[in-house]
């Protein structure tokens, strides 16, 4: 079935097209769509019909939520309590890591498919399973269906840090491509100027930023760091209703104030598309699910860091200086007789 003919809000599409012809311009989308929870097969389904729809439009690059492909367990405590599990809790646990997937594995592989059908470069949000332990994570693929890479999410936040592991600065990448400098950051990770200040050193041109937050205070952040950074910022958050999560008993809602219903809005979207000016393009949508678009005008960077270069000429590095560990940590390293590391995991 179509997406808008199953929802009570159509799809839309807000497109700037006043940019100046003489520069590059690069039409970008944010998705803002549920995950279908507990159902993996089901939301790639979801994803490349999502990503058809976009790519009518003409769209080049497509950023989806945190966690579309693996679901973002809003309202879960998964049975935690100080000095305490569940076993109900437990078995949650079991059943989202069934839901969360190898990186690589059959779903990026098909994910890469998607993004060369359809010529558009993806950045997509999942929950990545290595092992027993599961990533926060965003992968990158090409518009030629190639997987570029990842980043896992440095730092969950509050009881995310239950459930999902921490990322290192060995997956913080900037992708150089031919529609720009591409990276992202996840949700609250965007608060920490440290990462933030990496990010730009590599040059990041077009910073995503996968969120599950959709107060108003967040438009503030991605504000901010598009002046900050001097880039387009392309914040995609999931719109979603109790219904789009198993029903209970089966999956809790813990800490609401009021009885939901089916219908109740648990989390209302946001999303929105900010120009290097601090311009909002497109967006904030808080209505429903939605492919959100603009045309990026990527002379925009070179004319807001004329005002203010962050790692350049507003830098003061003889005053403030940042390094970055971006070596893979290993907890477990084999060597040979040589000394030749010989196997590990990351």
């Amino acid at each position: 079935m179509d997406l808008a003919a199953a929802s009570d809000v159509p799809l839309i599409a807000e497109v700037d097209m006043g940019a100046d012809s003489l520069a590059p311009t690069v039409r970008a989308t944010v998705v803002q769509a549920a995950t279908v929870f507990y159902d993996t097969p089901a939301t790639l389904d979801k994803a490349e019909r999502l990503l058809a729809e976009a790519a009518s439009y003409g769209s080049q690059l497509v950023v989806f939520p945190e966690a579309f492909v693996g679901g973002y367990p809003r309202g879960s405590s998964f049975g935690v309590t100080i000095g305490n599990r569940t076993d109900k809790g437990k078995e949650e646990f079991r059943k989202y890591h069934a839901a969360a997937i190898d990186v690589p594995g059959p779903e990026v592989d098909r994910l890469a498919a998607m993004a060369g059908k359809y010529k558009v470069y993806l950045v997509m949000g999942v929950i990545e399973r290595e092992g027993y332990t599961l990533y926060c994570t965003v992968l990158f693929f090409d518009s030629q269906g190639h997987f570029l890479g990842k980043h896992r999410k440095v730092m969950p936040t509050a009881l995310e840090r239950i459930i999902w592991g921490f990322g290192d600065g060995s997956t913080v990448p900037v992708f150089e491509t031919p529609i720009g400098k591409i990276g992202a950051a996840i949700c609250w990770e965007n608060r920490m100027p440290l990462l933030r200040t990496a990010m730009y050193g590599k040059g990041i041109e077009i910073y995503c930023a996968p969120t599950a937050d959709a107060r108003d205070v967040w438009q503030a952040s991605m504000t901010h760091i598009a002046l900050e950074g001097g880039c387009f910022v392309l914040s995609a958050n999931q719109f979603c209703r109790r219904k789009d999560y198993p029903p209970p008993p089966d999956y809790v809602f813990q800490g609401t104030k009021e009885d939901l219903t089916p219908d109740s809005v648990v989390c209302a979207g946001g999303s929105v598309i900010i120009s290097p000016t601090g311009t909002v393009l497109a967006g904030p949508n808080y209505e429903g699910e939605a492919l959100i678009s603009a045309d990026l005008d990527l002379g925009d960077i070179a004319r807001a860091k004329f005002d203010f270069d962050v790692v350049g000429h507003y830098s003061r590095s003889e005053v403030f200086s940042l390094t970055v560990r971006d070596h893979p940590t290993r907890p477990v390293s084999f060597t040979s007789a040589s000394g030749k590391i010989v196997g590990s995991h990351i």
